[in-house]
């Protein structure tokens, strides 16, 4: 692509900045999505305190219903998918009172990757980020746009990834804090550890558990370590444990597909499948 259909394609993954698609351009060409993506962070990451805040100051407040109609596609799609299109009136009251305290404090709207989290952890954010210093929130506010980026680019491009969440069924929520092995088995059988990595309070990982230059043709074994996380949880089980660790093993036939291999578990039983 030149430069203007590049930046056509790929303006809107910084929300309001085309300018940093026309930027990354010049670090054509891509092999893959993640070094896409890496270019567009730099860019971000290089621009002036004035450009980096005409980015944070380009992003919608939240919940916001007298601005909804004006959302972009991506912003609208976002927060539909974390439900804050839907909100009581308790919690939309409660996002109007947050987004004027931090907007006052800060001088742009509260950023989240909100797709990747719900109500509850949405604003259990909000106050936390609240407590920031203006330095420390910019450095997170920016760090987000990252991540929104990311995803936008994976969901525009179709980038094949390897991804996992788990929900604990006995207690109806995400399992946050769950160490995952994930390896690759060899030929000869023999198991080799790739990286290890633990769940957020979305009960997934903050970023892919293999990434498009990971993964490749042949058999995986991810290692739920749910043991540790029920007697965390206060859970009433056996010692040991029914489920100490929950070992899954799967194929991976084309790796230009995304795999996403869920974990639903409660102290005696487990489900997986392959999800998308």
């Amino acid at each position: 692509m030149d430069r203007a259909a590049f930046a056509r394609v790929l303006g809107a993954v910084v929300e309001g900045s085309s300018w940093v698609a026309e930027r990354a351009w010049e670090a054509r060409p891509f092999a893959t999505v993640a070094s896409l993506h890496q270019a567009m962070v730099s860019v971000v990451l290089r621009a002036t305190a004035a450009e980096q805040l005409v980015i944070l100051q380009a992003h919608p407040d939240l919940a916001d219903r007298a601005t909804r109609a004006a959302l972009s596609e991506n912003s609208g799609t976002e927060q539909a998918a974390a439900g804050l299109d839907r909100l009581s009136e308790t919690d939309s009251a409660r996002f109007q009172h947050l987004n004027a305290a931090y907007r006052e404090a800060f001088g742009f709207p509260f950023i989240i990757a909100a797709g990747r989290h719900d109500v509850k952890g949405i604003l259990a954010a909000f106050e936390r980020r609240l407590l920031h210093s203006h330095a420390h929130e910019v450095e997170a506010a920016l760090a987000q746009v990252a991540e929104i980026t990311r995803l936008r680019l994976e969901t525009l491009v179709g980038s094949p990834i390897l991804t996992t969440h788990i929900l604990d069924t006995a207690h109806g929520c995400p399992a946050e804090g769950v160490r995952i092995d994930v390896s690759i088995i060899d030929p000869d059988g023999g198991v080799r550890l790739l990286k290890t990595v633990s769940t957020n309070a979305d009960g997934r990982t903050d970023g892919p558990l293999l990434a498009e230059d990971e993964l490749e043709v042949g058999h995986y074994e991810i290692a739920f370590h749910v043991g540790a996380y029920f007697r965390r949880q206060g859970a009433r089980t056996t010692e040991p444990p029914f489920l100490e660790v929950v070992p899954v093993r799967f194929a991976v036939a084309d790796p230009h597909r995304h795999y996403h291999v869920p974990l639903l578990v409660a102290p005696w039983s487990y489900t997986t499948y392959r999800g998308s």
